[in-house]
């Protein structure tokens, strides 16, 4: 490092060196918060710093003012990239199918090449973000592996097409991800096989917004998480099941499942506390059914579960059954908000409540 001429160096008092963590010592600096670029000037004494604050200010504010902006990346170089390997697996891949190719075994080789670069593409088309491309160079490698038996890789490399196609085109990143649950099914790899069907019922949740498939793929990730004995997993798989089966009305649905993970969970000491939340959530979808079978199944949760019993959830099920029999909406409203002060209430329980408050609406219209 060069070291300033000390004939031509300033001297000051000898002060202590300003930290760069001390508070802001300039004037007009935002609320007096630290500033992150108190470092610039700890090198001057605190005693320059005093006498001249607003030309350090200043020369802070310039130098700020000078930074250059980020430079964003080359998407368009690495397209280029992208499309230059494209081509030169798929030379490889002519190339396997060759009359010397054939005859010298090279074939194979050739096509493992192809794999590769194919990849390679893929990732260089994520980094552009052309997403569609990158999934697409995916699915070329997962057919070349299949070509070459090696199913775990195809199955990959379909997974990651689909993860690709995600971005951009949901309904291919299903057919993708079908494809690679077909490859580990046949595989023996039924967790793996799962994983991928709650990715798809995801999609279908959030991107394709078709419940009734996402509810098939929860329940086919369920079974084969039931068959290896991944019991977790699989009640998380039906608890999404019932969420939505009772929100399209399908109550008996989800009425046994929320018994079975309710059962499933008050013999675990890990789990039994969250049995009266199922329990709670089976009341609820028997309430919307018929107001008589809501309070036999409360008195049936109580004796399987006694500590159902003193839990709020059960206390407000009887309350709303109470001001249902009474036809009190005021009661019933109350009962609801007493609730909701203490545990507040999601999107779903809002909804089933609201459901059975307007079948006391309703029986008071009836007998106006």
């Amino acid at each position: 490092m060069v070291q300033p001429n000390s004939a031509l160096a300033p001297s000051y008092p000898p002060t202590p060196v300003l930290d760069c963590t001390t508070e802001a010592v300039f004037p007009g600096g935002g609320g007096g918060g630290r500033w992150p670029h108190v470092m610039l000037v700890s090198q001057h004494s605190l005693g320059h710093v005093r006498e001249n604050p607003a030309a350090c200010l200043r020369l802070l504010r310039g130098a700020r003012a000078r930074s250059p902006p980020a430079m964003a990346m080359d998407t368009s170089g690495k397209e280029k990239e992208a499309l230059q390997l494209l081509a030169e697996a798929d030379k490889k891949v002519r190339g396997s199918h060759g009359f010397f190719s054939g005859l010298f075994g090279g074939g194979s080789s050739r096509i493992e090449e192809a794999c590769d670069i194919y990849a390679r593409a893929a990732n260089m088309f994520k980094m552009a973000k052309n997403w569609s491309a990158a999934g697409n160079a995916f699915c070329q490698a997962a057919q070349l592996h299949l070509q070459l038996q090696n199913k775990h890789d195809a199955a990959m490399s379909f997974v990651d097409a689909g993860n690709a196609f995600k971005k951009a085109d949901p309904q291919e990143a299903i057919n993708c991800l079908l494809r690679a649950i077909e490859i580990y099914t046949d595989m023996g790899r039924f967790t793996i096989a799962a994983k991928h069907h709650i990715t798809i019922a995801e999609i279908y949740e959030s991107e394709l917004v078709d419940i009734e498939k996402a509810i098939a793929h929860y329940e086919q990730a369920a079974d084969y998480y039931k068959g290896e004995e991944s019991n977790s997993s699989a009640n998380k798989c039906l608890l999404k099941v019932a969420t939505y089966a009772a929100q399209l009305e399908q109550y008996q649905k989800a009425i046994e499942i929320y018994e079975q993970v309710g059962t499933s969970a008050m013999d675990s000491p890990l789990l039994k506390y969250s049995a009266k939340e199922y329990f709670f959530k089976a009341a609820l979808c028997h309430f919307c059914i018929d107001m008589l079978n809501a309070k036999l199944a409360v008195q049936k949760y109580e004796e399987m579960f006694p500590a159902f019993s003193d839990s709020r959830e059960c206390k407000l099920v009887k309350k709303l059954l109470d001001a249902h029999e009474e036809q009190n909406i005021d009661s019933y409203t109350e009962s609801v908000k007493e609730y909701d002060s203490i545990s507040r209430l999601d999107q779903w329980l809002t909804t089933m409540l609201l459901r059975v408050k307007k079948t006391i609406q309703g029986e008071e219209e009836d007998l106006r």
